[in-house]
């Protein structure tokens, strides 16, 4: 079996990042590897190619790459791959096509990406359930599994603050924002649902609060 980066997923990101909220969070996968070949594909948000000034520079603003990370380490499908200069920063300069010398400052988000790295070892489990049924906010949950307890539950906006009542299949828990974006917790009722927020522009990984 060969596996391949996914291009137009990363297109995608690109795109999304640049156009605000005037891009259609319903249609991120459209076109991509993921979503037509998931055991084949090699999801990415950025590689050394799309980076500034290289070859097929393809720019995911800084902004958007949260997002974009929580969309290939917090789901089911495909193989994420964490780029370096997102991981630790990066710092150089190089020519552009004009022949002039730039420099780049490239932002670490290493922070948030150790964050999502833990909930996928503990918690991105089980059946998934998408709520992709906003432009702007999208949503899904995973259940988890009798090794792995718990349920998790991901919502993310590219532009106003955003919630979703949504199943994590844990009644009466109490979960927590992991990437400390939202202060509140949020406690399911006696069926395992509940409404799960982010604030504009971002994206809150919900985890049982004890975790």
């Amino acid at each position: 079996m060969i596996c391949s980066f996914d291009a137009p997923l990363h297109l995608n990101f690109a795109l999304a990042s640049k156009a605000g909220n005037g891009y259609d969070m319903r249609t991120i996968f459209d076109g991509s590897l993921v979503q037509n070949e998931p055991t084949l594909a090699v999801t990415i948000v950025a590689n050394h190619d799309t980076q500034p000034l290289q070859a097929l520079e393809s720019l995911v603003e800084a902004w958007f790459k949260p997002l974009a990370y929580a969309l290939i380490l917090l789901r089911r499908d495909g193989y994420p791959c964490i780029f370096y200069p997102d991981y630790f920063g990066a710092h150089y300069e190089d020519s552009g096509k004009d022949g002039e010398t730039y420099e780049i400052f490239m932002d670490s988000h290493q922070w948030l990406i150790d964050k999502f790295l833990e909930v996928r070892q503990t918690y991105a489990f089980g059946d998934q359930y998408d709520y992709f049924d906003h432009a702007n906010t999208i949503t899904w949950t995973r259940l988890g599994t009798d090794e792995y307890p718990g349920g998790m539950a991901v919502v993310l906006s590219n532009g106003d603050a955003g919630s979703k009542w949504m199943e994590v299949g844990q009644p009466n828990q109490v979960y927590r924002d992991l990437t400390e974006h939202i202060s509140d917790t949020v406690t399911t009722n006696d069926e395992g649902w509940a409404d799960f927020r982010c604030e504009p522009g971002s994206v809150s990984v919900w985890v049982p609060q004890d975790a």
